[in-house]
């Protein structure tokens, strides 16, 4: 016997994954065209749904971009949490945190056009957003824990800023996709080649790991040594 519980929790699952597939409709549209480009009626076509029921369930084109961009970025948070790096050594975590990053950005792939399309744009939207900016000191915290587990027990060097290293592992993770094309044609090589990638993943890693993991000093002592003698 159906509870009468069941018929109130349908039309609120119908609602949800409507409203999701309006976002993600929307996210494929926005990230191919950018706001200005964005047309209502193909993001209600590609959603199985009509104009109507995008502004009933967003408003206007403003609300639906902003809702796309902080579920865009509360989607890769959510991952990140998932990782519980609290539960793993430093080495381990980090690594598993990069090769996360990279991971995501390759294979989502309306994150880096999203994101190119808001800066491009000044940031207009993020900055009307409550939601963005909370979505990020839990990861920064996540990352000052490793920092300071690893530095505690010498696997790690010790001063490096949490914020600065995430924006260095995203940049590592992210030019070779937002500049894909042109940095094609410069090398005459598709980055997009699987087996590049994984080169290239394989290079991240290991460039975030020897920056943590190799002291100041000893890097200018290795870069005294293989400089020629002066006359």
């Amino acid at each position: 016997m159906k509870e009468r519980g069941d018929d109130e929790k349908a039309p609120r699952r119908d609602a949800a994954l409507t409203r999701q597939r309006i976002l993600d409709a929307a996210r494929g549209e926005f990230s191919l065209h950018g706001y200005s480009g964005g047309r209502m009626d193909r993001i209600a076509r590609a959603a199985g749904a009509n104009v109507q029921m995008i502004y009933r369930y967003f408003g206007g084109k403003d609300d639906l971009y902003l809702a796309v961009l902080e579920d865009t970025y509360g989607r890769i948070r959510a991952l990140e949490r998932q990782l519980d790096l609290a539960a793993h050594p430093p080495v381990d975590g980090m690594r598993r945190l990069v090769e996360f990053t990279f991971d995501y950005l390759v294979e989502n792939a309306d994150f880096v056009p999203i994101i190119r399309n808001e800066n491009v744009a000044g940031g207009r939207f993020a900055k009307r957003s409550k939601v963005v900016p909370n979505t990020t000191p839990p990861l920064v915290a996540a990352i000052k824990d490793l920092l300071e587990r690893g530095g505690a027990a010498g696997a790690f060097r010790a001063g490096v800023d949490p914020m600065q290293l995430y924006v260095t592992v995203l940049a590592l993770c992210f030019t070779h996709l937002s500049n894909r094309h042109t940095l094609s044609v410069m090398f005459q090589h598709d980055l997009g080649d699987p087996e590049w990638l994984a080169q290239r993943r394989r290079h991240v890693v290991e460039v975030v790991c020897a920056y943590l993991t190799k002291g100041p000093s000893e890097g200018r002592d290795q870069e005294r040594h293989h400089q020629p003698a002066l006359p």
